[in-house]
């Protein structure tokens, strides 16, 4: 057992068990496309946080590429066009 692990539990804090931590691990796996679509049923808890952390980088780019986008649309556009109107209805 870790000493991170021990600490907790002599402090009164309940910890998280192996196999809590296994469930978590295996739901993530089926959570990332790149995962899912992995032959293996077995990886490791180390690649399933890593490919997640990647995961969840490239989604954050993404909304940041789309934001960017919208306010170049906003900008261009009349405020009162039916482009402006429509783009005003999907944020709403």
């Amino acid at each position: 057992m870790s000493s991170r692990r021990s600490r907790s539990r002599q402090s009164g804090v309940s910890s998280i068990t192996d196999d809590q931590i296994a469930d978590l691990v295996s739901k993530l796996q089926h959570l990332i496309p790149e995962l899912r679509r992995s032959r293996s049923d077995k990886i490791s808890a180390s690649k399933v946080l890593q490919d997640t952390c990647n995961y969840i980088r490239r989604l954050r780019r993404e909304v940041d590429d789309l934001s960017d986008r919208l306010s170049q649309l906003l900008s261009s556009s009349d405020i009162d066009s039916d482009q402006a109107s429509i783009i005003r209805s999907l944020l709403v």
